[in-house]
């Protein structure tokens, strides 16, 4: 998969494009990450991007001129989604994560100061998306955010495909606890049914656990997620049982 990333400050993402999961997805060709300067596509010799809205107010505003040209340049005849990172798109969920990783290229557009000029919507009609409903400084983050989150779909990247299966919101449903060594530490045992080695009777608790924290934390999930007979039993029980204060209880 290729993304390519229009942006006015291209250092921001030197380092955390550099380490772990993606510096290797990137090393064995399973993941392309170029990233363009903005200002390269500017039209005057001062490299001009922004300038201040008609009809007065606060800050400035990016040109459409340097962000279409770039577009237009680096599309050609190819037709992939251009994505424009802004706090008034729709919200970043696992289910667009999961759609955005089955193309085979996209280019993100970094806004910053006081937004686009609405030419920019008008002429490119990108697919706009946020991370959540508050404002950054810019969408060089939130563009990190969304590679992070699409690459760990790439077939390949994470290794074992189950882990991105597995995770909060793969299925719709937050994720359960997790254990490792050592077996017993500040007077908590790990659960015996994870040392049991009874792989049916590990996961029939794992999906339960993940029921129940999502119960807990994020209720509103379960009116969305696939739910079995037997998860709905599982939740009509905890219901049945009242308030619960333990995750575990």
């Amino acid at each position: 998969m290729r993304i390519d990333v229009l942006t006015l400050f291209p250092a921001m993402f030197l380092g955390p494009l550099q380490e772990s999961i993606l510096k290797r997805a990137q090393e064995r060709g399973q993941l392309t990450l170029v990233i363009h300067p903005l200002r390269d596509y500017a039209l005057d010799r001062h490299q001009l991007t922004d300038d201040t809205p008609y009809g007065g107010g606060e800050g400035m505003l990016l040109k459409p001129e340097p962000i279409v040209r770039a577009v237009t340049a680096l599309r050609g005849t190819q037709e992939f989604p251009v994505v424009l990172l802004s706090p008034q798109g729709r919200l970043l969920d696992q289910t667009v994560v999961q759609a955005l990783a089955q193309q085979s290229r996209l280019l993100l557009i970094c806004g910053h100061y006081e937004g686009f000029d609405e030419r920019v919507r008008d002429l490119l009609h990108p697919d706009e998306i946020s991370i959540g409903d508050f404002v950054l400084t810019g969408g060089e983050l939130p563009a990190m955010v969304l590679i992070d989150a699409v690459a760990r779909w790439i077939p390949g990247v994470l290794g074992d495909a189950e882990s991105a299966r597995q995770d909060s919101f793969a299925d719709g449903l937050l994720e359960g606890p997790q254990y490792t060594r050592p077996p017993s530490f500040g007077g908590l045992e790990v659960p015996a049914v994870l040392r049991s080695g009874h792989h049916a009777a590990i996961a029939r608790w794992r999906r339960q656990e993940a029921l129940r924290r999502t119960r807990l934390r994020r209720p509103e999930l379960l009116a969305r997620a696939t739910l079995t007979a037997g998860d709905r039993q599982f939740l009509a029980q905890l219901e049945a049982a009242g308030p619960q204060t333990s995750e575990q209880g």
